[in-house]
Protein backbone atom coordinates (compact mmCIF):
# COMPACT_ATOMS: atom_id res chain seq x y z
CA UNK A 1 0.00 0.00 0.00
CA UNK A 2 2.75 2.41 0.84
CA UNK A 3 4.79 1.60 -2.09
CA UNK A 4 1.57 2.15 -4.63
CA UNK A 5 1.08 5.64 -2.52
CA UNK A 6 4.95 6.60 -2.90
CA UNK A 7 4.83 5.67 -6.55
CA UNK A 8 1.81 7.88 -7.49
CA UNK A 9 3.75 10.59 -5.42
CA UNK A 10 6.61 10.30 -7.12
CA UNK A 11 5.70 9.54 -10.68
CA UNK A 12 2.28 12.01 -10.80
CA UNK A 13 3.26 14.92 -8.44
CA UNK A 14 7.15 14.67 -9.00
CA UNK A 15 7.81 13.90 -5.08
CA UNK A 16 11.52 12.92 -4.34
CA UNK A 17 11.55 9.26 -1.88
CA UNK A 18 12.31 11.84 1.01
CA UNK A 19 8.99 13.97 0.16
CA UNK A 20 7.00 10.65 -0.39
CA UNK A 21 7.93 9.39 3.14
CA UNK A 22 7.37 12.36 4.71
CA UNK A 23 3.92 13.04 3.47
CA UNK A 24 2.43 9.65 3.75
CA UNK A 25 3.66 10.05 8.03
CA UNK A 26 1.68 13.69 8.27
CA UNK A 27 -1.15 12.26 6.28
CA UNK A 28 -2.73 10.32 9.22
CA UNK A 29 -2.41 13.01 11.23
CA UNK A 30 -4.46 15.68 8.87
CA UNK A 31 -6.70 13.15 9.27
CA UNK A 32 -6.77 13.00 13.08
CA UNK A 33 -6.93 17.24 13.11
CA UNK A 34 -9.71 17.23 10.99
CA UNK A 35 -11.77 14.39 12.82
CA UNK A 36 -11.24 15.92 16.27
CA UNK A 37 -14.06 18.64 15.87
CA UNK A 38 -15.95 16.43 14.46
CA UNK A 39 -16.18 13.80 16.92
CA UNK A 40 -16.41 16.87 19.44
CA UNK A 41 -19.31 18.32 17.93
CA UNK A 42 -20.91 15.35 17.81
CA UNK A 43 -20.30 14.48 21.79
CA UNK A 44 -21.24 18.25 22.65
CA UNK A 45 -24.61 18.32 20.64
CA UNK A 46 -25.45 14.87 22.52
CA UNK A 47 -25.14 16.42 25.64
CA UNK A 48 -26.87 19.43 24.84
CA UNK A 49 -30.07 17.34 23.86
CA UNK A 50 -30.06 15.86 27.43
CA UNK A 51 -29.43 18.92 29.01
CA UNK A 52 -32.59 20.33 27.39
CA UNK A 53 -34.85 17.03 27.82
CA UNK A 54 -33.97 17.45 31.23
CA UNK A 55 -34.45 21.21 31.54
CA UNK A 56 -38.15 20.28 29.82
CA UNK A 57 -38.52 17.17 32.36
CA UNK A 58 -37.83 19.34 35.34
CA UNK A 59 -40.24 22.66 33.79
CA UNK A 60 -43.44 20.09 33.65
CA UNK A 61 -43.27 19.12 37.03
CA UNK A 62 -43.60 22.36 37.78
CA UNK A 63 -47.56 23.85 38.37
CA UNK A 64 -47.21 26.84 35.43
CA UNK A 65 -49.32 28.91 34.17
CA UNK A 66 -50.57 31.35 31.22
CA UNK A 67 -50.05 31.15 27.51
CA UNK A 68 -46.89 30.07 26.80
CA UNK A 69 -46.81 27.85 29.65
CA UNK A 70 -49.83 26.01 27.45
CA UNK A 71 -48.29 26.03 24.84
CA UNK A 72 -44.98 24.83 26.31
CA UNK A 73 -46.83 21.53 27.31
CA UNK A 74 -49.23 21.50 23.90
CA UNK A 75 -45.95 21.16 22.38
CA UNK A 76 -43.52 18.99 25.23
CA UNK A 77 -43.79 15.69 23.67
CA UNK A 78 -42.83 16.89 19.93
CA UNK A 79 -39.98 18.86 21.84
CA UNK A 80 -38.69 15.68 23.82
CA UNK A 81 -38.08 14.07 21.09
CA UNK A 82 -36.35 16.29 18.70
CA UNK A 83 -34.49 17.88 21.84
CA UNK A 84 -32.86 20.73 20.25
CA UNK A 85 -32.26 24.23 20.47
CA UNK A 86 -34.06 25.13 17.49
CA UNK A 87 -37.60 23.64 18.62
CA UNK A 88 -37.13 25.12 22.05
CA UNK A 89 -36.97 28.33 20.54
CA UNK A 90 -40.03 27.74 18.37
CA UNK A 91 -42.15 26.97 21.69
CA UNK A 92 -40.91 29.86 23.34
CA UNK A 93 -41.52 32.26 20.59
CA UNK A 94 -43.43 34.91 22.21
CA UNK A 95 -45.71 37.97 20.49
CA UNK A 96 -45.66 41.22 21.64
CA UNK A 97 -49.11 41.52 23.75
CA UNK A 98 -51.85 43.51 22.52
CA UNK A 99 -52.42 47.26 24.04
CA UNK A 100 -55.34 47.27 26.17
CA UNK A 101 -58.48 48.67 24.86
CA UNK A 102 -60.11 51.53 26.57
CA UNK A 103 -63.89 51.41 27.09
CA UNK A 104 -66.29 52.81 24.32
CA UNK A 105 -68.76 55.27 25.75
CA UNK A 106 -71.68 57.17 24.22
CA UNK A 107 -70.62 60.39 23.20
CA UNK A 108 -73.96 61.55 24.36
CA UNK A 109 -72.72 60.72 28.20
CA UNK A 110 -69.01 62.04 27.45
CA UNK A 111 -68.24 65.12 29.63
CA UNK A 112 -65.34 67.63 28.89
CA UNK A 113 -63.04 66.12 30.47
CA UNK A 114 -63.60 61.93 28.90
CA UNK A 115 -64.11 63.53 25.21
CA UNK A 116 -60.15 65.14 25.53
CA UNK A 117 -58.55 61.63 25.09
CA UNK A 118 -59.26 62.20 21.55
CA UNK A 119 -56.30 63.93 19.70
CA UNK A 120 -56.77 67.53 18.61
CA UNK A 121 -59.30 67.85 21.55
CA UNK A 122 -57.78 70.15 24.15
CA UNK A 123 -60.34 72.06 27.05
CA UNK A 124 -61.45 74.82 24.92
CA UNK A 125 -62.72 72.32 22.16
CA UNK A 126 -64.02 69.68 24.81
CA UNK A 127 -66.10 72.53 27.04
CA UNK A 128 -67.43 74.23 23.03
CA UNK A 129 -68.77 70.27 22.18
CA UNK A 130 -70.47 69.85 25.70
CA UNK A 131 -72.28 73.21 25.60
CA UNK A 132 -73.32 72.60 21.96
CA UNK A 133 -74.56 69.34 22.63
CA UNK A 134 -76.40 70.65 25.82
CA UNK A 135 -78.25 73.59 23.99
CA UNK A 136 -79.21 71.73 21.17
CA UNK A 137 -80.99 68.90 23.27
CA UNK A 138 -78.64 65.89 21.54
CA UNK A 139 -77.59 65.02 18.34
CA UNK A 140 -79.41 62.95 15.68
CA UNK A 141 -76.77 63.10 13.11
CA UNK A 142 -72.79 62.52 13.41
CA UNK A 143 -72.36 65.56 11.30
CA UNK A 144 -73.80 67.76 13.52
CA UNK A 145 -70.81 68.30 15.40
CA UNK A 146 -68.99 70.07 12.94
CA UNK A 147 -71.52 72.89 13.79
CA UNK A 148 -69.11 73.26 16.58
CA UNK A 149 -66.99 76.64 16.19
CA UNK A 150 -63.91 74.97 15.31
CA UNK A 151 -64.36 71.45 14.83
CA UNK A 152 -62.62 69.71 11.63
CA UNK A 153 -63.85 66.73 9.57
CA UNK A 154 -60.73 64.72 10.77
CA UNK A 155 -61.33 65.75 14.54
CA UNK A 156 -64.80 64.71 14.57
CA UNK A 157 -63.96 61.31 12.98
CA UNK A 158 -61.46 60.72 16.06
CA UNK A 159 -64.30 61.35 17.82
CA UNK A 160 -66.39 58.29 16.51
CA UNK A 161 -63.66 56.53 17.03
CA UNK A 162 -63.14 56.86 20.92
CA UNK A 163 -66.72 57.32 21.74
CA UNK A 164 -70.17 55.50 20.18
CA UNK A 165 -72.90 57.70 18.33
CA UNK A 166 -76.33 57.07 18.90
CA UNK A 167 -79.14 59.25 17.74
CA UNK A 168 -81.17 60.61 20.39
CA UNK A 169 -82.60 64.14 21.19
CA UNK A 170 -82.90 64.50 25.23
CA UNK A 171 -84.16 67.49 24.96
CA UNK A 172 -87.07 69.54 22.41
CA UNK A 173 -88.19 72.90 21.68
CA UNK A 174 -91.40 73.45 23.38
CA UNK A 175 -92.38 76.34 20.56
CA UNK A 176 -96.02 77.22 22.21
CA UNK A 177 -94.57 77.83 25.92
CA UNK A 178 -91.19 79.43 25.77
CA UNK A 179 -90.78 82.82 25.47
CA UNK A 180 -87.89 84.87 23.78
CA UNK A 181 -84.80 84.34 25.57
CA UNK A 182 -85.56 80.95 26.35
CA UNK A 183 -86.03 80.23 22.28
CA UNK A 184 -82.84 81.95 21.56
CA UNK A 185 -80.66 79.29 23.80
CA UNK A 186 -81.13 77.26 21.28
CA UNK A 187 -77.95 76.88 18.62
CA UNK A 188 -80.97 76.71 15.47
CA UNK A 189 -82.92 79.55 17.00
CA UNK A 190 -80.86 83.21 17.08
CA UNK A 191 -82.82 85.91 19.36
CA UNK A 192 -84.13 87.57 16.03
CA UNK A 193 -85.65 84.63 14.54
CA UNK A 194 -87.22 84.11 18.28
CA UNK A 195 -89.09 87.32 18.49
CA UNK A 196 -90.36 86.30 14.79
CA UNK A 197 -91.51 83.01 16.24
CA UNK A 198 -93.08 84.53 19.51
CA UNK A 199 -94.75 87.71 17.63
CA UNK A 200 -96.17 85.37 14.97
CA UNK A 201 -97.62 83.04 17.73
CA UNK A 202 -99.20 86.16 20.07
CA UNK A 203 -100.77 86.75 16.66
CA UNK A 204 -102.52 83.66 14.96
CA UNK A 205 -102.59 81.10 17.94
CA UNK A 206 -100.46 78.43 19.09
CA UNK A 207 -98.80 76.11 15.94
CA UNK A 208 -100.25 72.95 15.91
CA UNK A 209 -97.63 71.40 13.68
CA UNK A 210 -93.71 71.96 12.01
CA UNK A 211 -95.19 73.22 8.19
CA UNK A 212 -97.28 76.18 10.33
CA UNK A 213 -93.66 77.58 11.06
CA UNK A 214 -93.55 78.02 7.01
CA UNK A 215 -96.32 80.24 7.14
CA UNK A 216 -93.77 83.50 8.27
CA UNK A 217 -92.37 84.26 4.99
CA UNK A 218 -88.66 84.36 5.96
CA UNK A 219 -88.45 80.91 6.92
CA UNK A 220 -88.36 78.08 4.35
CA UNK A 221 -87.70 74.13 3.85
CA UNK A 222 -84.75 73.64 4.37
CA UNK A 223 -84.39 75.62 8.18
CA UNK A 224 -87.74 73.87 9.07
CA UNK A 225 -85.84 70.38 8.41
CA UNK A 226 -82.99 71.59 10.43
CA UNK A 227 -85.33 72.44 13.22
CA UNK A 228 -88.30 69.87 13.08
CA UNK A 229 -86.31 66.98 14.91
CA UNK A 230 -86.53 69.50 17.97
CA UNK A 231 -89.96 71.04 18.39
CA UNK A 232 -92.55 69.89 20.22
CA UNK A 233 -96.07 71.20 20.15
Amino acid sequence: MLSKINFFLKNYLGFTRRESRGFVFVLPVLFVLYGVPVVYDSIIEKQNAQYYKEYLLALDSLDLEGAGWLQFHSMKDSILKSGTQDSVRKVFTYKSPKSPVLNKLSFSDADSVVLQIVPGIGQTMAGRIVKFRENLGGLHQKEQLLEVYGMMPEVMDRVYEYFEFSPGISKKIKINELDVTELAKHPYINYGTAKVIIAFREQHGRYSSAEDLLKIKIFNEEWLQRLRPYLEF
